[in-house]
């Protein structure tokens, strides 16, 4: 693979890494809510397919989130947008403690889905005070705080959560989620400064950008690649414990600890592997390595015989995960007009919400209709083509740096 020389990187700046603490609270209420939702539908008497949109409302809100406010923190700031989401975040959690039906739960998680789609501002502002060759680091320690949230979040939100009293026994652990959001916010507000200055030139339309994005040789490549490797991830993770009870007959608890070894994972090789490995070798070697990875583990993991090795592959497509998505997030940044970074990102983080959203109504198609290892091989396939896609991406970014001194 052709790529120019790996640059020497500066440490994370202390910005970008007490941006990433304060997101951190937030995500941790994010993580004491998400693994409460079934129990939460199933208080209202919902069906499967109604709990399955409450999950899905989330990502779908994303989807119209991400892009809008990237393009609103180019133009007017990442702090007032980040301090404005994440205060409506604080009231869709509440709001969540005291739905009256699943239908109205579903319309708050779709607000909150929107409100929580501020995942380009905080890569946005990282990109405004990280240089290009150290944004891999810093993008990766983002993702290691998202895991470390799932980790922890869980465990407060079950001591909390009382599901024998129907809706109500939800509400503490909702409204920590609150306090958790408005605290984010408030630390923002009084620790966080402004990394660009507001912009009075006109911002193409979402629908614009994402003609362009698709144009562009580096970023097209990218968004393409972030939706097929996001469509088989979670698709294998929203079958998962179907697939797992099938084949291997666990339970709730054996699944937990499963995914508690992928967060672990996760955590361990964003803070302490991706970003010196594409210091070393180039961002895209490592992209094209990590999508490797993820195919590797899911061809194999229907030849799986007991649980250690189940666990062994999920911590292998993990690993192949958390190698490669910080990469992205970074070679978007990189490419992307210094002026509009986070309607990029955040049309590249739309991609992924819009998988989200398709994976796991695709891999339970396949799980039902085609083998219990359906998923699997269904992710591989997909996958597959995006390794190509990594190399590719490489190239011509690799060629649009040299362009870029060469001007």
């Amino acid at each position: 693979m052709s790529e120019t020389p790996p640059r020497e990187a500066a440490p994370p700046s202390l910005a970008a890494l007490s941006l990433i603490a304060v997101i951190f609270i937030n995500m941790l209420g994010f993580g004491i809510i998400v693994p409460l939702l079934q129990f939460y539908g199933q208080s209202f008497n919902a069906a499967p397919w109604q709990i399955a949109l409450v999950f899905s409302a989330f990502s779908a809100g994303s989807f119209f989130g991400e892009p809008f406010w990237g393009r609103l923190s180019d133009r007017y700031g990442r702090k007032p947008i980040l301090i404005s989401t994440l205060c409506c975040t604080c009231l869709c959690y509440f709001a969540l403690a005291f739905a009256p039906n699943v239908w109205a739960a579903l319309a708050i998680r779709f607000l909150g889905g929107m409100f929580s789609g501020n995942g380009s501002v905080v890569q946005g502002y990282i990109a405004d005070v990280t240089p290009p060759e150290g944004r891999t680091r810093t993008m990766s320690y983002m993702g290691s705080a998202w895991n470390i949230g799932l980790i922890v979040g869980p465990s407060v939100g079950g001591v909390f959560a009382k599901p024998g009293v129907g809706p109500i026994g939800f509400q503490i652990p909702m409204f920590i989620a609150a306090g958790l959001a408005a605290t984010a916010a408030l630390a923002i507000l009084l620790f966080i400064r402004e990394s660009r200055g507001r912009s009075t030139e006109r911002q193409p339309s979402r629908w614009e950008a994402t003609g362009e994005a698709v144009r562009h040789p580096v970023i097209g490549r990218l968004m393409l690649l972030t939706f097929l490797v996001g469509f088989a991830f979670t698709g294998i993770e929203g079958t998962f414990s179907l697939w797992s009870e099938a084949k291997f007959h666990w339970g709730p608890k054996e699944v937990g600890l499963c995914f508690a070894f992928i967060g672990i994972t996760a955590a361990f090789t964003q803070t302490f592997v991706t970003g010196p490995l594409a210091e070393r070798y180039g961002q895209g070697r490592m992209l094209a390595v990590g999508m490797g990875l993820t195919l590797v583990g899911q061809l194999l993991q229907p030849l799986s015989t007991h649980a250690a090795m189940v666990i062994a592959l999920m911590c292998v497509t993990a690993i192949g995960q958390s190698v490669a998505w910080p990469n992205v997030s970074a070679l978007v940044s990189e490419t992307a007009p210094a002026d509009r970074q986070g309607q990029f990102l955040g049309l590249n983080n739309a991609t992924g919400a819009l998988a989200r959203v398709a994976g796991p109504f695709c891999a339970s198609l396949a799980f039902t209709h085609i083998s219990i290892d359906g998923p699997f091989y269904l992710g591989a396939i997909i996958v597959a083509p995006s390794i190509w896609l990594a190399v590719m991406a490489a190239r011509r970014a690799a060629a649009w740096r040299i362009a870029r001194v060469a001007q």
